[in-house]
């Protein structure tokens, strides 16, 4: 039984250092900042698509082609947000992983953030990221 249920959430959920090698790879996949308008001007993931929660049921389709793997995100691990949005996803039918720590730990491992003067990024915070290294090798 053990095995079934981490089996499981290795398919369903991913986490930013993941989702960063993902992206460098060209991996085919929509990142998704289901968080709202506010949190989204406060800095989001280079590249992400902005769709709120709510929207995802009316506004997917035209913005996601049904075949592509989606990947959400939201604030951090303290929001079940992108949980939420992963469950509207899935719903309509769209192969879907959350993305675990949210924006908070994307941040904090150090990794680049979009805003509206530009791309920046912060060293990683030693308690999510070991200093000086690029993974943790977990």
């Amino acid at each position: 039984m053990s095995i079934e249920f981490f089996a499981q959430r290795l398919r369903l959920q991913t986490d930013p250092s993941d989702v960063n090698a993902a992206l460098a790879a060209g991996t085919r996949f929509v990142l998704v900042d289901s968080r709202g308008e506010p949190g989204w001007r406060q800095g989001h993931i280079p590249g992400a698509l902005h769709l709120p929660t709510a929207e995802i049921p009316v506004r997917a389709a035209a913005l996601v082609d049904p075949g592509t793997p989606v990947v959400t995100y939201c604030w951090g691990p303290g929001c079940n947000g992108a949980t939420r949005a992963a469950l509207a996803f899935a719903e309509l039918g769209y192969e879907v992983k959350e993305m675990l720590g949210g924006i908070e730990y994307w941040t904090r491992e150090g990794f680049p953030v979009e805003t509206s003067v530009g791309v920046t990024s912060q060293p990683a915070d030693p308690l999510t990221a070991p200093a000086h290294a690029i993974t943790c090798d977990c």
